[in-house]
């Protein structure tokens, strides 16, 4: 999944985020605004885990988003 595709329905994947991601809120997603770097921020922030970790999680969370986008 390209992070551009992600960023770009970036009001579909707040939802799949804030659900995948609990301790993100609407505020958090409002900054984060569809930038990987900021997400990547927060879940270290929110969730008390290393850049790496998150990272890790994030890139798991891109693999899933390739079938959230797909057209009809």
């Amino acid at each position: 999944m390209n992070w551009d595709q992600i960023k770009g329905n970036w009001q579909q994947a707040t939802g799949k985020a804030m659900a995948q991601w609990g301790r993100l809120t609407d505020d958090d997603m409002k900054v984060i605004a569809g930038r990987r770097d900021e997400l990547t921020g927060k879940l270290q922030e929110r969730y008390g885990i290393a850049k790496e970790e998150a990272e890790k999680q994030l890139a798991e969370w891109e693999r899933k988003a390739s079938s959230w986008f797909k057209k009809s």
